[in-house]
């Protein structure tokens, strides 16, 4: 199966239809009248579409097993026609679309075996996906583009040319592939001052994203919180909880990073945590969705300008 572990769980809903065609009118009304002899085939039939849906990674090899939270299944009835509608919801990091479309086709199969004893002639038609939300394809275009970071690599030890930095790095390319563009990329000591100079620096020279990676532990030289605090105008806990949630529920250790994120005027100030995981799992947590922040704040700059 495809590895899924560095996604986060949104609501995702699907909506798949079948169509059910008959090829006389008494057939119709046998259902209504509930007449049919194997019995009700609108209730056994969703009694079946509802196993289906459950069922659906235990018959389809990639599909992942993931917590159903909901399924409704609805009959409309046209002439002849019969359309099958299937909705499925849950909390998860994967779709439901296989799951909703395979509900859709065992309703339609469970109608077609308790009917096939009273009409020779039915036809299943038009298994297919309607719609589907959550995920990053309903959040893809809600966030601005013109976005360029500067990625500030906080260690003693990489400044001094004693070890290759690799967070800042995985930062880069989590950035790139956000389509973000790169002002500047550098490396400095565990210095508060120093710190505190750079997010001056960078923001008066127009940066959107300033990245701090390391400093954010516990030991004598973490410092990186301590020198940003005073310069932001406000906290964003938020982001902060995510990417401290995100963390947890991968090692236990990550409580004890004290990540913090807030803003400059309109700049976004984020210090991260120096090892190369916590740095890569830091950025898949907020990333992309975190620049949604852009749209606010270039927004409202560009406003006050107006």
């Amino acid at each position: 199966m495809v590895d899924i572990t560095h996604k986060n769980n949104t609501l995702r809903t699907a909506i798949a239809q079948a169509i059910v065609k008959v090829s006389k009118e008494e057939t119709i009304e046998a259902i209504n009248n509930k007449t049919v002899p194997k019995g009700d085939v609108f209730a056994m039939s969703k009694a079946a579409g509802l196993m289906g849906v459950k069922k659906t990674p235990d018959l389809l090899p990639d599909c992942h097993p993931l917590p159903i939270e909901f399924t409704g299944i609805d009959y409309e009835i046209n002439g002849l026609e019969i359309k099958v509608t299937v909705t499925v919801k849950t909390i998860y990091k994967t779709g439901v679309e296989v799951e909703a479309m395979h509900g859709a086709s065992i309703v339609a199969l469970n109608m077609y075996d308790m009917l096939k004893p009273i009409d020779k002639g039915i036809e299943i038609h038009h298994i297919k996906l309607l719609k589907k939300t959550g995920g990053k394809s309903s959040f893809k275009d809600k966030f601005k583009r013109d976005v360029n970071a500067v990625v500030i690599v906080c260690s003693d030890s990489v400044y001094e040319g004693k070890k290759e930095d690799s967070a800042g790095k995985a930062i880069l390319n989590k950035l790139e592939a956000c389509e973000v563009g790169i002002q500047d990329y550098i490396i400095i000591p565990d210095d508060a001052q120093i710190i505190e100079e750079k997010a001056k620096h960078y923001q008066s020279n127009g940066a959107d994203l300033i990245i701090y990676t390391g400093g954010t532990g516990l030991s004598s030289r973490d410092v990186t919180p301590e020198a940003l605090e005073p310069l932001l105008d406000r906290r964003i806990p938020g982001i902060e909880e995510a990417i401290r949630k995100y963390g947890q529920d991968r090692m236990p250790y990550a409580m004890l990073s004290r990540s913090i994120a807030g803003t400059i005027k309109n700049t976004l100030v984020l210090a991260l945590p120096g090892s190369t995981n916590g740095a890569r799992e830091s950025m898949d947590a907020i990333f992309p969705s975190v620049l949604h922040v852009f749209r606010i704040l270039k927004g409202a700059s560009h406003d006050k300008t107006k």
